[in-house]
């Protein structure tokens, strides 16, 4: 099962959508820009699993697909 995360950046000013908690794809300004463009990444590749952290990198949602 591949995993996929929506992290945020160092100082909270954008979002990265990470695979494998390996390497950061893309750089979003907005989370649910981030989360989206994760969902159907993960949605694409099932079996996968999203996990969404907040500020403080602390898992706050976990999706299934």
């Amino acid at each position: 099962m591949k995993e996929y995360s929506v992290v945020p950046n160092k100082d909270v000013t954008g979002w990265f959508v990470k695979i494998e908690d390996i390497a950061p794809t893309d750089l979003y300004d907005e989370r649910n820009t981030a989360i989206e463009k994760a969902e159907q990444i993960a949605q694409e590749n099932k079996p996968s699993k999203l996990l969404i952290l907040d500020q403080n990198h602390e898992v706050e949602e976990e999706r299934k697909y």
